[in-house]
């Protein structure tokens, strides 16, 4: 359970569920793949989804695409793709803080999960272990917010048909 106190209010997380809610795994060129010296590209998308369930309770989806092509060709070598999930008894009374918790706290709860499911599809998909670098969910979190924020600033232009 993590708890902070600021000016009198108490802030709560606490995980209650972690879940795997979607996962695909695709390997287009199995067996033949495993027969020649491929030089693969790796590329990593991630996304952050989350919703309101009840009071104080929200889902937080972490979705992780890994994708590998020959660098060559750019042939798909294998691809994997993970919906790791949560459901998170939070109190805060902030919704900007509230956002930043799912955001940054939730997300780095469900991180270790996705990477475990993800290292372990493409190992028993016969590839190299792929290991995920640790994600700076707070620098991604304020990237958004400065993105957001100049969204709000750009003068909206009239334009005439």
């Amino acid at each position: 359970m993590a708890e902070e106190k600021e000016q009198g209010k108490e802030i709560r997380l606490e995980p209650r569920k972690v879940f795997l809610k979607d996962v695909s795994y695709e390997s287009p060129q199995s067996p033949e793949i495993f027969a020649r010296d491929v030089k693969p590209e790796i590329d990593i998308q991630l996304t952050l989804h989350h919703k309101h369930l009840e009071t104080n309770f929200h889902e937080v989806v972490l979705q992780i695409t890994a994708s590998s092509t020959e660098k060559d060709t750019d042939k798909a070598i294998f691809l994997v793709e993970v919906h790791q999930a949560g459901v998170f008894e939070i109190a805060c009374d902030d919704e900007a803080q509230l956002d930043m918790i799912k955001e940054v706290a939730c997300a780095n709860i469900l991180l270790p999960f996705a990477r475990e499911t993800i290292a372990d599809l493409v190992a028993k998909g016969g590839f190299p272990q792929l290991l995920l670098n640790p994600i700076n969910f707070e620098a991604l979190y304020v990237q958004k917010l400065r993105k957001e924020q100049q969204a709000e600033n750009t003068p909206k232009s009239d334009s005439i048909n």
